[in-house]
């Protein structure tokens, strides 16, 4: 599937009908301090509280729209060339996704934009494990791509997990009693589990296509909102703005 062929066309789409290709409307993206993204948590074992990521931010007439990124920096264009943009690396597709989360958030077409703050994460993690207890049961298998501290500290004590991540400061390192393994063991992770939990960072990264599959897969977090809706793909991410 060439998931981001669709996503600019259907940007491209949005413009026309909502009437917004011919005004001199600027859409801006800019990089949060990790407090403005995540504000005060009590734990401080998050990536974008260790420098490793950051949001990006896009603003249309006051709609905002959050992407996570290791790429980061400002950009100032219209929509059309947001659209348009060659995604050729992360930071170009940080700015795509984070600009389509504004415009879908602008014309109602997607919600829950914005990251959660302060104490909302492991809220956010205790529903995650009733979500999944009610529709997969309590035997489900967990492979779960992309290392989400307070996610996999709840999951861990109530399903069988495995735990994929590409940052090297996490891989090979014990968390929460789970070895955290390198990308390499995402396949045979996925193959193993019944359900597969995947950030939607994977969406910037520009590895979402490896996660594709038939199998039951929820993307999880603010990134993915406008894609998942555009893509029709399961997304958790209940406390976000």
């Amino acid at each position: 599937m060439d998931v981001y062929g669709i996503m600019k066309q259907k940007f491209l789409e949005m413009i026309d009908l909502n009437g917004l290709g011919s005004e001199r409307i600027r859409i801006t993206a800019t990089p949060l301090t990790p407090e403005e993204a995540i504000g005060n948590p009590e734990d401080r074992d998050y990536p974008l509280l260790k420098g490793k990521e950051r949001i990006m931010e896009a603003e249309f007439r006051g709609a905002r729209g959050h992407a996570f990124t290791d790429m980061y920096g400002d950009f100032s264009g219209t929509l059309v060339e947001v659209a348009e943009m060659a995604l050729k690396n992360n930071f170009r597709r940080a700015i795509f996704i984070s600009s389509l989360n504004a415009l879908m958030r602008y014309i109602g077409k997607a919600d829950r934009t914005v990251h959660c703050k302060d104490q909302s994460p492991p809220r956010c993690a205790r529903e995650l494990v009733s979500y999944i207890e009610k529709r997969f049961g309590r035997g489900a298998r967990i492979a779960m791509a992309g290392f989400q501290p307070r996610m996999v500290e709840a999951l861990s004590g109530r399903f069988d997990v495995r735990v994929t991540d590409m940052d090297p400061d996490n891989t090979g390192k014990t968390r929460f009693g789970l070895l955290v393994r390198g990308p390499d063991q995402t396949a045979e992770n996925l193959s193993w589990a019944d359900i597969c939990l995947v950030t939607g960072t994977t969406v910037t990264n520009g590895t979402i296509v490896d996660f594709l599959i038939e199998k039951p897969t929820i993307f999880y977090g603010v990134t993915i909102a406008g894609a998942a809706v555009l893509l029709k793909l399961r997304r958790f991410c209940p406390l976000a703005e």
